[in-house]
């Protein structure tokens, strides 16, 4: 994805095929966090992703853009190309102030680079409802949400920690795992509302 943000290489050039049938992915290393240093004087900056995906993204059902945790140039890259947000939160206090500042930055992408972004889902990850804190910020999420909150929250699951380790997806690395269950339920639900809204 770093060459591709950087003009050395066309989307076709990288994409690559996975063991799950019809699933395609652009990887990304170490590089890409570079791409935002690098990036701050290119012309159309936030627009890089935009115009690098839409030459193939009628190809496919969904294009997912996993963002890292950072409100920078890749971030808003990713919001200016994208149609709708899923948005995941920890179910940890802090996690609730990282979201306001990106309900600004959402805001203000939607203002100026992208007229057509919206919210369609806020996701609770890390979930342990044996908690207190952890009811809490549900209960919040909630209130500010309460028309775009998923039913499913991702758990706290050590298979979830481990898949990546082995260079799996947790449905292939343990599909009974309470994690992959939780991931299944969540798409289950992605694919409900996408047919909803079509």
């Amino acid at each position: 994805m770093y060459d591709v943000l950087v003009g050395q290489a066309s989307v076709d050039d990288v994409i690559i095929d996975t063991e799950v049938e019809n699933l395609s992915l652009i990887p990304a290393t170490i590089n890409l966090a570079g791409a935002e240093i690098e990036l701050v004087s290119a012309l159309s900056r936030e627009t890089r992703l935009r115009s690098a995906i839409s030459p193939i993204a009628h190809k496919y059902d969904f294009v997912l853009i996993d963002c890292p945790p950072s409100l920078g140039l890749l971030t808003i890259n990713a919001l200016t190309a994208a149609q709708e947000i899923i948005i995941p939160v920890q179910a940890e206090f802090y996690a609730l102030e990282g979201l306001t500042q990106l309900m600004g930055v959402v805001r203000r992408v939607r203002e100026a680079l992208n007229p057509t972004l919206h919210v369609s889902g806020v996701l609770v990850t890390m979930f342990d409802g044996r908690t207190k804190l952890a009811m809490e910020v549900l209960d919040e999420l909630e209130k500010y949400f309460p028309e775009q909150m998923f039913k499913t929250q991702i758990p706290r699951n050590i298979r979830l920690s481990e898949a990546p380790s082995y260079g799996k997806p947790v449905i292939l690395f343990d599909v009974k795992s309470r994690g992959a269950q939780a991931y299944l339920a969540l798409a289950r639900e992605v694919f409900d509302y996408a047919g909803a809204s079509v």
